[in-house]
């Protein structure tokens, strides 16, 4: 079986992928994204002589490619976050990402990433789902806490779902805050639990809870339209409840077979102990 090559973000979500396709006898090439991968990593190539690792900038397309082609990897997947605003950083792209970026119209997460894809593909290497190996992972339809949503939740649940829709069809975020079916907060590049954090914030600056707005917020985190489930596949985990916990938000509602839920006891175990509601609604 050839090799797999694994393009590694942030957080653990390259780990757990890592630990799946082991699991399923592949050898993994792991090209390690060094402003965002965990140094972990190479404390993992040391431990497993099926696993090496390769570290590169954000920037280095040809090293990537070349990378896998010197180890005859033909089949690739990412995993874990690149935070969108990395586009705008000091990260000096080489001259095959320079000449993508320059062709793009719009630099937003599906047009760089569907670009990456196409260029791997041109170079015979094949960028396969990012769930490959953790499909039990995803949300199944359904209540996943002890509490369900209450009528007031799910009204801002409706709500949220159409707003977020409509921003996750722009490429702009998946996630939206709502308080008394009002939205608090849209993501744009800064992430989820960013999102949730500021909507929080913004409520506390409200001062006296007896105004026009209700204190509770309900998270809504939505995939998109055309989800490439390739890459940028929406994630909830144990940070995602602290973030609530701390902003006061009371719910948070995601989409079933779309969203993968990593340490799901953990999540259950301290969405409950915080009272926070999570239902998984089904995909439209």
């Amino acid at each position: 079986m050839d090799k797999l090559g694994l393009i590694a973000g942030n957080g653990r979500f390259p780990f757990l992928l890592l630990d799946a396709a082991r699991a399923h006898g592949r050898e993994v090439v792991v090209a390690a994204i060094r402003e965002e991968a965990d140094s972990e990593m190479d404390a993992r190539a040391q431990t497993d002589a099926g696993v090496r690792v390769t570290w590169l900038s954000l920037g280095e397309l040809s090293k990537l490619i070349e990378t896998f082609h010197r180890e005859g990897v033909t089949q690739a997947v990412m995993a874990g976050q690149v935070k969108h605003k990395q586009i705008f950083s000091s990260i000096r792209p080489d001259w095959r990402l320079a000449k993508l970026l320059l062709n793009l119209r719009t630099r937003n997460t599906d047009m760089l990433l569907g670009a990456v894809a196409k260029v791997l593909a041109d170079e015979d290497i094949e960028l396969i789902p990012s769930t490959a190996y953790l499909e039990p992972l995803l949300a199944s339809p359904g209540v996943l806490t002890a509490r369900a949503p209450t009528e007031a939740e799910q009204r801002d649940i409706e709500y949220g779902k159409e707003v977020a829709r409509a921003l996750a069809a722009f490429d702009l975020g998946q996630t939206v805050v709502i308080a008394a079916q009002a939205c608090v907060a849209i993501e744009a590049m800064e992430g989820t639990d960013a999102t949730i954090e500021r909507a929080g914030q913004i409520m506390r600056s409200l001062g006296d809870p007896a105004s026009t707005l209700e204190r509770h917020l309900t998270v809504v985190k939505v995939s998109k339209p055309k989800q490439d489930m390739r890459f940028d596949v929406p994630v909830i985990g144990v940070r995602t409840m602290d973030a609530m916990r701390a902003a006061g938000a009371t719910c948070l509602a995601i989409e079933a077979n779309r969203t993968l839920i990593f340490d799901r006891d953990a999540v259950r175990a301290e969405a409950d102990v915080a009272g926070i509601a999570v239902v998984a609604l089904e995909a439209r």
